[in-house]
């Protein structure tokens, strides 16, 4: 399948190179310049179980692709979805299949704007990777994949694309109901980005901490409270519990969240407003408490002013 990854950070490069191995024909879009110049001059350098693999992926800055594929996979930043939309338009066939994977909530309706439902494909993924530098990746544990067709009469072609992903050992399966996961993946973004970023410490740390339970208890009630506004349903034990299964090394313990790698590692903006600040902002409009969420938000936009220059 001819698969162009746009933003192809830690998790689109983790996406490109696993592709790129199955034998797809994949290209990489992101606008980080030294990045893209060492894929282009050296390849992608990808740090797997102490072993380094230089792979060669075309890589282009998003002026740059002329080439309309198959499948388009997002894995762009949220507050940057728009724009990034629109400077590859051009290679938005009429054809061509859109794959969600942002973090956060509230990216359909952006979606909508430039794509056609019957092309766009919600997804969530709990695969983690980390940037070790410009054109360097690093890849820990493992993961799965699980993506829903917007428009209900596009089974065939999420099968379809759920073929090719799982070519290349990605554990897809198609949904039918990719809301109530992309919520729960919110929660352990909200429970875990916020928390490793403010404290600088990578997941298995966090876990070990003495508050840590309460804490990510806290924040996911209330995520509960505002995604029953959105007819989403929330265990929150049941989630507390998935996030405390992944604090050991074997799992995800040894990984920075984005967040971190993102404000702490490259002193760049976070996508906070579409994890903790989307649901601090909805429990404005619906008048539900956040005061958890509302806080973390606050003190994650008051380090980016002091890292961020």
């Amino acid at each position: 399948m001819k698969i162009t990854i746009v933003g192809a950070g830690a998790m689109g490069s983790r996406f490109g190179y696993m592709l790129k191995k199955a034998n797809h024909q994949v290209e990489l879009v992101d606008t980080w310049e030294p990045h893209v110049k060492i894929i282009q001059e050296k390849g992608l350098l990808v740090s797997q179980d102490d072993k380094n693999i230089q792979v060669f992926i075309p890589a282009y800055f998003p002026q740059e692709v002329k080439n309309i594929p198959e499948l388009i996979i997002l894995f762009t930043k949220s507050m940057a979805l728009e724009s990034t939309l629109q400077s590859v338009k051009n290679i938005l066939g009429p054809e061509t299949k859109v794959l969600c994977l942002l973090n956060g909530l509230g990216h359909l309706e952006v979606l909508e704007k430039y794509i056609s439902r019957k092309n766009i494909f919600m997804g969530v993924t709990l695969w983690t990777a980390g940037l070790l530098g410009p054109g360097h990746v690093n890849l820990t544990g493992t993961g799965s994949l699980e993506i829903e067709n917007i428009d209900p009469l596009e089974t065939k072609e999420g099968k379809l694309i759920v073929e090719a992903l799982n070519k290349a050992d990605l554990n897809c399966t198609l949904s039918t109901n990719v809301t109530e996961s992309i919520w729960k993946k919110a929660c352990v973004n909200g429970a875990l980005n916020g928390t490793c970023t403010l404290l600088e410490c990578n997941i298995k740390e966090f876990g070990g901490l003495e508050g840590s339970g309460t804490l990510i208890r806290e924040i996911i009630k209330e995520f509960r409270e505002v995604g029953k506004v959105h007819r989403v349903n929330l265990n929150v034990e049941n989630i507390a519990q998935e996030i405390e299964g992944i604090y050991s090394p074997e799992k995800a313990g040894d990984h920075y969240p984005s967040m971190y790698q993102d404000l702490i590692q490259n002193h760049r903006l976070t996508e906070i407003d579409y994890i903790n600040g989307y649901v601090a902002k909805e429990g404005k409009t619906h008048n539900i408490p956040t005061p958890y969420n509302s806080f973390l938000t606050l003190l994650i936009h008051s380090k980016e002013q002091l890292l961020v220059k």
